[in-house]
């Protein structure tokens, strides 16, 4: 979606604001000049891309967990908001393995928390319920999986955000099916990468800390498969179905958010791509965890149905979302002006 100005002076509540995608879309967002509130824990790494994202003062920011209900139910109630957009989770595969309770609580009953917010209300007009990839049951198989398919994620995070889909499907289907009801989705992206992410176990992120530490980058699994795309490709995305729902409620459903063919690369090309436009001597090693926890190894999207109704198509390919991303890690290791390299790249990929 390049026009944003639908959002000049939406009110639009966005839970995760303060995690990677979440702080893209709130730049996003005010600049537009949506009346945009988050709701979310505190960021969730150091360093972190909101405290960086000169976002203070021009949106209005709620510390708080989307398991409690009744904190989440004052924040939503005060923004009385016509767009929800979802992306609170527990993110990280591997954290769920680690502590995967906190993880159903999160994904799950937090989606139902915020369901119940927009349940109770008569202000929403449009709620998008972000989920992942991860939500099909993988069959390890070569073309991509269509929103038709089975939902059984693998591990407790793929697992719960199975489940958080068909919460919204169970929702949609008991509270949202009259006239004027709000439209409800939920779109489904591939692995997400750009400058200011700092999540611990995620490649991109790994090889920027092995950069500024001097040391060669470690792979873990570089023979799977992922369908790679920038951030700003699924943040531009949510938007536009939470613009068109908004406008015809008939279009609400299910949409994977992926990239094209040609961008689901293994993780070693991907890592060789980052190398290649990093330079400097950067070498990587390969040290495969047999021991880890269960990964699929092979994972695309078919992303028809988006491109079908709404016309979408991706804007960057991964060797410009790989040199983007090099760029804004140059300027934050440089102490440049990270908020004014995020708006150049937004203007950029919205030209």
């Amino acid at each position: 979606m390049k026009d944003l100005s639908f959002y000049k002076g939406k009110r639009v509540f966005l839970t995760g604001h303060t995690g990677f995608k979440g702080t893209w879309m709130c730049r996003i967002l005010v600049n537009a000049g949506a009346i945009l509130t988050g709701y979310s824990l505190e960021p969730p790494t150091e360093p972190n891309l909101f405290d960086m994202a000169g976002l203070q003062g021009r949106m209005t920011s709620v510390i708080g967990d989307i398991r409690d209900y009744d904190a989440l139910k004052r924040a939503f109630d005060a923004a009385q908001p016509e767009i929800v957009i979802h992306m609170a989770a527990q993110p990280i595969v591997r954290d769920s393995y680690k502590d995967p309770r906190y993880t159903y609580e999160t994904n799950v009953m937090g989606t139902v928390n915020l369901l119940e917010c927009v349940r109770q209300s008569d202000c929403v007009r449009s709620f998008l319920n972000v989920t992942t990839d991860k939500v099909y049951l993988n069959r390890e198989w070569e073309w991509g999986y269509r929103e038709e398919e089975m939902l059984d994620g693998y591990d407790p995070y793929s697992n719960s955000k199975s489940c958080s889909e068909l919460a919204t499907h169970s929702y949609r289907n008991s509270f949202f099916g009259e006239p004027g009801a709000p439209a409800i989705s939920t779109a489904r992206a591939g692995n997400v990468i750009g400058g200011g992410d700092f999540a611990n176990d995620r490649i991109i992120p790994d090889c920027v800390r092995a950069v500024q530490a001097g040391k060669d980058i470690v792979v873990r699994n570089p023979y799977s498969t992922r369908p790679y795309q920038h951030v700003l490709e699924p943040v531009t995305a949510y938007l536009m179905i939470a613009r068109r729902q908004y406008e015809a409620p008939e279009l609400a459903g299910w949409y994977n958010v992926g990239p094209d063919e040609c961008d689901c690369v293994t993780t070693g090309g991907l890592v060789d791509l980052f190398v290649s436009k990093w330079g400097n001597g950067l070498k990587w090693v390969n040290l495969a965890d047999a021991q880890g926890p269960h990964e699929a190894n092979f994972l695309k999207l078919d992303c028809s149905r988006i491109k079908s109704v709404f016309g979408w198509r991706p804007t960057w390919h991964i060797e410009k979302t790989i040199e983007m991303t090099c760029a804004w890690t140059r300027v934050w290791l440089n102490g440049g002006d990270v908020p004014a390299e995020m708006d150049r790249e937004i203007a950029e990929f919205l030209k």
